[in-house]
This record gives C-alpha cells, structure tokens and sequence, in this order.
C-alpha cells in the first residue's frame, strides 16, 4: 500500500511509535525511527524492521524538546531518505501533579516535547510535501486532546493544542495532496501508562492487574487497552487513498471513553 514512501516516526524506539513504525514499514515504507534507549538496542530494532520488511530503516537520535534540533532531524531524515511522504509526531512524555504543585521546568518540557515539536516538525516537512504534491501528517493525541483529566494539566493543554494545530495544518493544505488528521488513544499499556499503574496499585494497595482494571474501570467503557498494533495499523489507514479526504479530523481510538 505505501511502497515507495518515506516516512518519519518521532518517539519510535518502543511503544506506539515503534508499533507505528512498523506497520508502515510491513505496508512498503521507508522509515527513520527517532527516541533514545539501549544503543545495541535501538539497532537491533531498526536492523530488525529492515529484515523483516525488506525496507530501508534508519535511526537518527535527536532531542525534540529543542525546536532547531527539531527541524534539524527532519533535514537528516530527507536526506537520509532522499524523501519524506509520511510524518508521525508521536513523540511525548507526562506527568502528574495538581496545578498549584506543577513544577514549571516539567510544564516548559511537556509543551515542548508534545507540542512545539509537533509544529517544528511539521514546518520542516511541509514544504517538501507541497513541493511533490503528496504528504501524509499523523499526529498522535490522546483522548485528553477531547477530554480532561486532574492532575494533567499540561498533558491536557498540550494535546488540546495538538488537536488545534491538526486542524490549522489540515486547512492550510487542503487540496494539495496533503492530509493532516489525529488518532486519540484512550488508555494504552505503554512504558508511561505502566507507571501510573504501579502508582495506583501503591496508593491502594492492591496487585499490579487489580489496578490496570480500576484504570480502565474509571474511563475505558470496553475493560481493554488498546494496542500499539491497533494505532500502528489506523496511522496506515491515515495514509493510505482511502483517507485521501478525510483532513482536519480525529480518530478515537479509547473503548468508549469520549463517547459518554
């Protein structure tokens, strides 16, 4: 379905990223993981994708926290490429604390990981995507991009803005050749959303699935995470020219949690 693209994945050494990647790369694309981890690692993952997909991969690190190093990246992965067609902006931390006790380097980061990065990244890329007349832009939210939550208030602002931008781009590049749209995940079982688990299985003193069920209990109506492979193969849909005319839009991907 997408050989012959080349695709970006930010934040792909592991996780919705990765499985993102991969989907991609199984459907034909090129693809530059980007994160950090294990060195050995991350090189058996991106020698792993090419093995297994016959396609060419590539590992460029680079902190995306930092707009220039941002647009930097995307410049190595053009060329590295020779090309880009695809862009996911997945790349994204958290934490949690009430606004009053929100230390405020950890606020700095969050918006400048989850969303300035999204806009850096994409500003890079889209003048090539105009230039071939072809681009594919797929920005990773969240359901807290739709809803909010306590205790996740620049996690919250942060893809609210990202929903926001999603739109913005969609409209600028509308009849181009370009679509810009947004896949919303409820709860995940990802390294980050382990963590909170471990958290509220502290606090309440219970077992570690005792408290993913009182996770899911709380927002997620279906009792079930939804799976890297599941976003991986919905970020495929995205780009595919059965969404050709589907920009500007959302896909929840949260067992019921925004439809209440």
């Amino acid at each position: 379905m997408l050989k012959g693209k080349k695709a970006v994945v930010t934040g792909s050494t592991s996780g919705i990223g990765l499985a993102i990647a991969r989907q991609l790369a199984a459907n034909g694309a090129e693809v530059v993981i980007n994160g950090f981890g294990d060195a050995d690692q991350i090189e058996r993952t991106r020698s792993g994708i090419e093995t297994e997909f016959g396609v060419r991969a590539h590992y460029i690190g680079a902190d995306l926290s930092n707009g220039d190093a941002t647009r930097q990246f995307i410049d190595e992965a053009i060329k590295a490429m020779g090309g880009i067609h695809i862009l996911v902006n997945n790349a994204g931390i958290q934490h949690t604390a009430l606004i009053e006790d929100f230390p405020a380097e950890r606020w700095d980061a969050i918006i400048a990981l989850n969303l300035s990065a999204v806009f850096h990244g994409s500003a890079a890329a889209l003048p090539h995507m105009k230039k071939q007349g072809w681009g594919r832009i797929v920005n990773i939210a969240s359901a807290h991009g739709l809803v909010a939550s306590p205790q996740k208030s620049a996690y919250v602002a942060a893809k609210h803005a990202v929903m926001g931008l999603t739109k913005v781009t969609a409209l600028e590049t509308a009849g181009q050749g370009i679509t810009c749209n947004a896949i919303c995940p409820g709860w995940v079982r990802t390294a980050l959303v382990e963590r909170q688990i471990e958290a509220l299985a502290e606090k309440n003193g219970t077992d570690i699935e005792a408290a993913a069920r009182e996770l899911l209990a709380e927002k997620q109506p279906s009792l079930e995470f939804v799976t890297p492979d599941q976003l991986g193969q919905a970020a495929v849909f995205l780009c595919s020219e059965a969404a050709s005319q589907m920009t500007g839009a959302h896909l929840s991907m949260d067992g019921g949690w925004t439809a209440r």
